[in-house]
């Protein structure tokens, strides 16, 4: 492992962090226009908020204090900086808001999308540089069949380039399909380079496209034309590599994607191996099946439905005879979930661009809902299809498997494709949890008697140190006395000597 269990913060003071310098190099005039005043004053009087929270990613709070003043002067609200988030800053985050008792919030730059619920909230996306007359070319190079079937999809702070561009290939490309900004329950906005009326389209559904289906993932929606598939169409993306462009390549795995990077104006089929990815994450799915004691980890409180994915995570487990815990811990680390040697696995709970972490380095591997569930339940089978969105895995989504009944299948045991080893699956119902590994109710049998052990207190129990022991009554009653000072690494009279 690369990284240490433990460290000293060094990274933390010595890690630099890229700025967009849209405004600290453009002067104040361009304030306005890069955050969007005028609309943010409009959002914040309509409704009603007294105290805002303003959440900005780590390379635009350089402005934050220039924002904050503006808005303040304009609206008579009282603003707070979010500087720091409790988890990912593609997420809305809900919890620090109400820390300050904001009534709602108001989130700058990259955006994830996932929905929220307890808070107003607008979306503010910046813009990056992007020379769009090549971004054009570069579409042309690599589709030079005009009847070519392409989604354009994008990362959002690329998103006021769209109703231009689009204006620039409907003449000549019948079949593109330009995706839309889709967030549900948020407002949206993102700086335009010009104010012509075609670039309205972006943000309103093709009148004509009365014959197709739509797509709705990820905060982008897009329709495909009647008579086709999502198989039938390729995917052009605007943006830098990255978790939004993976989210994608592993949702969309049918489809080729090529890329147009706005920083080098470069251009490129990509050619990462899906399939490779996806087997990768099929052997976690294995570690998962066998596994005895699952972690699940809390990585965002400002999701909608995440509490119902948790409910839903730990009767899975339960039905599959596992034992669960569940963690909420912030922003994960591998010094963090190296303090638990009793799990065997975790599961993450997070947005979808948070949801996949490279778990090389970490002391037990983290998976998805999604993977936990193929791992859990047989009715569900892998096909190669992905769910990223936990959304989708929840009763009546669009990708909710129901369990198995209990009994269905007679055949409870399967080999594993790791250790090679028999593993047993209890599917039980809800009247049967009684009989679960982890309860200390045993049913007994006159005939045979099977000890059903709690994992987690097994492993305790082979511990040779088991934690501090309090012998009452064994060690003598002593005065107080005064203890060291300072801190573990460096108390004070260490110093001395």
């Amino acid at each position: 492992m690369t990284t240490a269990f433990s460290s000293d913060g060094a990274q933390a003071i010595q890690r630099t962090l890229g700025t967009l310098a849209t405004v600290g190099s453009a002067g104040v005039e361009a304030l306005d226009e890069v955050y969007r005043i005028e609309e943010t004053c409009t959002f914040i009087l309509q409704n009603e908020l007294h105290k805002v929270a303003l959440q900005f990613s780590d390379d635009l709070l350089v402005d934050s204090a220039a924002v904050a003043a503006k808005l303040e002067k304009s609206t008579g609200a009282k603003m707070y900086i979010l500087g720091d988030t409790s988890y990912g800053s593609c997420c809305v985050d809900e919890v620090a808001a109400e820390h300050v008792g904001a009534e709602g919030i108001i989130h700058y730059g990259r955006a994830c999308l996932s929905p929220s619920r307890r808070l107003p909230v607008m979306h503010v996306f910046g813009r990056k540089a992007v020379d769009l007359e090549r971004c054009a070319e570069s579409f042309r190079e690599h589709y030079p069949d005009t009847q070519s079937h392409v989604i354009i999809l994008y990362d959002v702070v690329y998103f006021f380039i769209m109703g231009s561009l689009q204006h620039i290939l409907e003449s000549e490309y019948a079949n593109v399909v330009m995706s839309q900004i889709s967030a549900d329950g948020t407002q949206c906005y993102s700086p335009r380079q010009t104010d012509k009326p075609h670039e309205a389209a972006q943000a309103e559904t093709n009148p004509n496209q009365t014959d197709a289906q739509f797509v709705r993932k990820f905060g982008r929606q897009f329709a495909l034309r009647e008579g086709c598939s999502l198989e039938d169409y390729r995917i052009f993306y605007i943006g830098q590599e990255g978790v939004t462009l993976t989210n994608f390549m592993m949702t969309f795995n049918q489809c080729s994607f090529y890329t147009f990077d706005p920083e080098t104006s470069a251009g490129r089929l990509e050619s990462v191996n899906i399939n490779k990815a996806l087997m990768k994450r099929y052997y976690l799915i294995e570690r998962a099946k066998d596994s005895k004691v699952v972690g699940i980890l809390v990585g965002t409180l400002g999701v909608a439905d995440y509490l119902s994915i948790i409910d839903h995570l730990k009767d899975l487990i339960k039905k599959a005879g596992k034992k669960s815990y569940v963690f909420v811990m912030g922003k994960l680390n591998v010094p963090k979930l190296a303090n638990f040697l009793e799990i065997d696995i975790y599961v993450l709970v997070a947005c979808p661009e948070n949801s996949f972490l490279d778990c090389s380095e970490f002391y037990r591997p983290v998976v998805t809902p999604f993977e936990m569930e193929v791992a859990c339940n047989k009715n569900r089978e892998w096909t190669g299809e992905y769910v990223t969105s936990f959304r989708d895995l929840l009763p009546g989504a669009c990708s909710h498997v129901e369990f198995p009944n209990p009994g269905a299948d007679g055949d409870d045991t399967d080999v594993s494709l790791i250790t090679g080893a028999l593993r047993s699956s209890y599917w039980n119902n809800s009247e049967s949890q009684d009989n679960l590994p982890g309860s200390s109710l045993v049913q007994r049998n006159p005939t045979l008697t099977v000890a059903q052990t709690n994992p987690a207190a097994s492993f305790l129990a082979s511990r040779s140190w088991q934690g501090l022991e309090q012998k009452l009554g064994e060690t003598p009653v002593t005065k107080a006395v005064e203890g060291r000072r300072g801190i573990a690494i460096a108390y004070e009279e260490e110093g001395n000597s």
